[in-house]
């Protein structure tokens, strides 16, 4: 497969990430092993793996504009919150629409 050919939702989800999903198939889908494999609760495997559904869900939609996903990213991430995220993107969009 040629880079090209890779579905940009992979191309979005860093190194760990990908780990995080390779070991996740190769338990079966088994939150609890995964839960054994990494030392942590279910309840934090479980919330690991919403936030990279959601971040696949983002990317898998049609072409958003670069800095939008950005933003939904971090807060994804859990490093802005929802409410400043709304706040930018909004802001930007008022922005981006004015000067066209």
């Amino acid at each position: 497969m040629e880079r090209d050919e890779i579905p940009s939702w992979v191309l979005a989800l860093d190194k760990e990430t990908l780990e995080f999903i390779r070991k996740f198939i190769i338990s079966s889908g088994s939150l609890k092993g995964m839960a054994d494999e990494y030392g942590v609760s279910y309840p934090t495997v479980r919330a690991k793996l919403d936030r990279i559904i959601k971040k696949i869900e983002l990317h898998s939609k049609e072409a958003e504009v670069e800095f939008v996903q950005m933003i939904k990213n971090l807060v994804i991430d859990e490093r802005m919150s929802l409410d400043v995220a709304k706040l930018i993107i909004e802001k930007y969009k008022q922005e981006r629409d004015e000067s066209r």
